[in-house]
């Protein structure tokens, strides 16, 4: 039997912000219900490259491929653009993005926030979409805010909403960039204990995060990045515990000892 193509494969990925180099030429390979925490410094490129997989950005040179399928790409005034920009929104509706900020729709309702890709970009029955967006909530702690709009929910709320979202999508893998780091210390455990319980189901996931101890416990992988490049990566007990390079050592101490004062 087969094994089914990896679920997202980045070769050589290359970007630059003027004359900025923020990605190196990184590679990444994320099986099937792999959880893979990615750690670094501010500015190492860890939201660059999460945002390259489904083309928010896109990278200058380098290869994605989703589920075994390469996103075709070419040039336009010198600068790389995606071939097919039907493609590139097949493909992306295959994720679900949870970004730092929430960005839920101030206008709408929880409710309607949940079923509103499901219902106008995937054209599923409204009622389907609203029982599943239901049993979202209820899985997410907030069956009883379906009425509510984002400006009455607290930002871990808030953020549970955006959670419930990007599963209402039926993605093939899940992206959170820093999903805590716009919280309130206290709202940063309930947040956690949802993603802490998506990454128990199996679900394909690439958490770029600063809560250490969160990475150690639900990654099956965790990667360090370093100045654009990936200077560690493996399971998350030598990561954290043993790491093999200075640079990794000397980043895990300093957070540890700043989490511990």
């Amino acid at each position: 039997m087969t094994a089914p193509p990896p679920t997202i494969t980045l070769t050589d990925i290359r970007k630059t912000f003027g004359t900025l180099n923020v990605l190196k030429g990184i590679s990444l390979t994320a099986h099937e219900g792999e959880v893979i925490s990615i750690i670094g410094a501010s500015g190492s490129g860890k939201s660059t490259l999460l945002r390259c997989i489904p083309l928010l950005e896109v990278p200058d040179s380098g290869t994605i491929a989703i589920g075994g399928e390469v996103v075709r790409m070419k040039t336009r005034a010198g600068h790389p653009v995606p071939a097919d920009t039907a493609q590139v929104n097949r493909l992306r509706a295959s994720f679900g993005f949870v970004f730092q900020n929430f960005n839920l729709w101030a206008h709408m309702t929880v409710l309607q926030n949940i079923i509103e890709a499901p219902v106008h970009v995937q054209r599923r029955p409204r009622a389907e979409a609203v029982a599943e967006a239901e049993a979202l909530l209820e899985k997410v702690g907030l069956a009883d805010k379906r009425g509510a709009y984002p400006a009455q929910l607290s930002g871990g709320q808030q953020q549970r909403v955006a959670i419930a979202r990007a599963l209402a999508m039926r993605p093939r893998a899940l992206l959170f960039d820093e999903p805590t780091s716009a919280l309130d210390p206290e709202l940063v455990g309930e947040v956690l204990r949802v993603i802490a319980g998506l990454a128990s189901e199996g679900r394909t996931m690439l958490i770029v995060t600063h809560e250490m101890a969160f990475a150690a416990d639900v990654s099956t992988r965790a990667i360090f990045l370093h100045d654009g490049q990936i200077e560690e990566q493996g399971p998350p007990a030598q990561v954290f515990n043993t790491p093999q390079s200075d640079r990794t050592r000397a980043f895990i101490a300093r957070h540890l000892n700043r989490h511990s004062t």
